[in-house]
């Protein structure tokens, strides 16, 4: 029904269809139409007050099968379907596999660039973000037909493993390491930076090592290797926990070799410059600090790897676009790498590849901090919420089956949901009276009305064949539900346009909610056949559009809890 308004006002205005589809907007409010059609952006161009070109168009439709009634108020449009066909048309479209699906990304590829933690370093809380995001953002582009490469571009090489070298032959063992894994390695890493605050040769030395590294010294590289082993082991365990696979661990060590090529493509584009014995390009131009290419002791800095990165993907992937899901903090770093991509003749470079940044996370408003070793690990905060989620079930439904899977998938759900309901632009604290709510915004609520919808699917007679009569869901709260329902395959295009999760967390929110006002206030097992199989094809209609929707944010649904 959409398409047919777009198609009346097309007609109407004499305006071409990307105009139209790009000004007609749902309304905030029911009693606002179910489609309005702001004016004001026409005034110039047709050379009339808005309200004037409202009534114009309003004149020019007139009276339409599928149009109850057409209002024009101020700048605005607003359109009024007629109830029992906005029901049958919402019922044809939703009640298919598809639903929310598209072909928009038919034959292009997207990588996605998230995750990527520090090896050697912990997953710590500060990590869920980017990686909860970047798979919320892999399923969102997925759904829109586009074929997804996500990289996992792990922190495997730089001067902090020449410190980690350092601190490991002063103050390590092999066993302690192998016993204790990537929390050894952070105790020895924080012990480093204690130490070289009180002795500055250990810098000195950790730069040794690295350039070690570099040149290929085995030593040097057989101990690094075994610190990435031991780090990835530890990280893959938590990537379980979350229901999270990625397609490439290609690190920064993966792109060590062909940073040459790049460093050659620079030179020939008389882009390089030295500054105090280092290689900079110069971004003043672009009111931008200088792109450090390689240290003064010849070693490659990440901004060189990011560089021989984008072009590996390029060549090996032809993306339509390379996203970078990492902390805001990291903005002036990929802003300065887009811009020597642009410098070097890459035109592509400009709309293709995009930093998506995020805010901050904390516990109970504490900051976390690697280097100081104030440390909150990720797989101890989901481990957390399953273990408070299993005890919420042994309280109030013990003798559900499954327990530890249900907790499983609703304390990992909450966590994630928790964040992804936020703006990723904004802070993220995590509490958990909030988080493991059951009532409130949050994952719980969402997948305790999912289980409801399965539930009544359970415990309803009905007739999954039979032809619904569109006109006994014609009560307030029935349509209010099928028009929330009708914003999916848009709200999954809102959210890959604007990298942004969170549009789908806050559907599935109204959605849930939109759903409790319907069951609230109608009867689902109602002794008429026709009125029961009409309702239950709304539950089941809800159940599925939120499984969809959970789903894009890597949440799993339990059918009980």
């Amino acid at each position: 029904m959409k398409e047919q308004i777009i198609e009346l006002i097309m007609t109407a205005a004499k305006l071409d269809r990307e105009t139209v589809a790009g000004i007609l907007e749902i309304p905030p409010k029911a009693d606002m139409g179910d489609y309005a059609f702001p004016c004001f952006q026409l005034a110039k161009t047709l050379r009339k007050a808005p309200p004037a070109i409202a009534a114009d168009i309003a004149a020019k439709i007139g009276d339409v099968d599928i149009i109850d009634k057409l209002e024009v108020k101020g700048a605005y449009l607003n359109f009024f379907l007629k109830k029992e066909m906005f029901v049958k048309s919402m019922l044809e479209r939703a009640d298919t596999a598809n639903f929310g699906s598209s072909a928009a990304g038919k034959g292009k590829t997207i990588c996605i660039d998230y995750s990527s933690p520090n090896v050697a370093k912990n997953f710590h809380v500060g990590h869920l973000r980017t990686t909860i995001i970047g798979n919320s953002l892999y399923k969102i582009y997925s759904k829109l037909g586009y074929h997804v490469e996500r990289i996992n571009h792990l922190g495997d090489w730089g001067t902090q493993f020449g410190k980690l070298i350092v601190a490991y032959k002063a103050w390590g063992s092999r066993e302690a390491v192998e016993e204790n894994g990537v929390a050894e390695l952070m105790r020895l890493y924080v012990k480093f930076h204690e130490e070289a605050d009180k002795n500055d040769a250990l810098n000195d030395e950790a730069r040794a090592w690295f350039t070690k590294m570099e040149h290929g010294n085995e030593e040097a590289l057989e101990i690094w290797r075994w610190f990435v082993d031991i780090s990835l082991k530890e990280y893959k365990g938590t990537y379980e926990l979350l229901g999270m696979e990625f397609d490439h661990y290609t690190g920064e060590s993966f792109y060590r070799d062909k940073t040459a090529a790049v460093i050659e493509k620079l030179q020939n584009a008389n882009l390089l410059e030295e500054s105090e014995g280092a290689r900079i390009v110069d971004l003043e131009e672009y009111n931008m600090a200088p792109c450090l290419i390689m240290k003064k002791d010849g070693s490659s800095i990440y901004a060189t790897r990011d560089l021989a990165a984008v072009y590996y993907r390029k060549e090996t992937y032809d993306f339509e676009k390379c996203l970078y899901v990492t902390g805001q903090e990291q903005k002036l770093h990929f802003a300065q790498v887009f811009k020597v991509m642009e410098l070097l003749g890459n035109d592509w470079a400009k709309d293709s590849l995009v930093h998506i940044p995020y805010g901050l996370v904390s516990l109970e408003g504490a900051k976390l901090s690697t280097r100081s070793g104030n440390i909150i690990y990720a797989e101890d905060i989901l481990l957390e919420a399953i273990d408070k989620v299993k005890k919420t079930i042994e309280e109030k439904n013990p003798n559900l089956e499954d327990k530890d899977e249900v907790a499983k998938i609703v304390g990992v759900g909450a966590i994630l949901f928790h964040d992804l309901y936020n703006q990723r632009i904004k802070d993220v604290s995590f509490k958990w009276d909030k988080v493991l709510n059951f009532d409130g915004e949050t994952g719980p609520y969402v997948q305790y009305t999912y289980v409801r919808c399965a539930s009544i699917l359970r415990a309803v007679s009905y007739d999954e064949n039979a032809d619904i009569n569109c006109g006994l869901l014609l009560d307030d709260e029935a349509v209010a539900l099928l028009k929330e329902i009708n914003r999916f395959p848009q709200v999954v295009m809102d959210a890959a346009e604007k990298y942004e999760p969170s549009v789908v967390a806050r559907f599935a929110m109204d959605v849930a909610q939109s759903f409790s006002r319907f069951y609230n206030a109608c009867r689902v097992n109602v002794e008429d056949t026709d009125l029961r199989n009409a309702r239950v094809k709304l539950v089941a209609l809800t159940k599925n559009t939120l499984k969809d929707a959970l789903d894009l944010l890597g949440i799993q649904c339990p059918e009980q809890m």
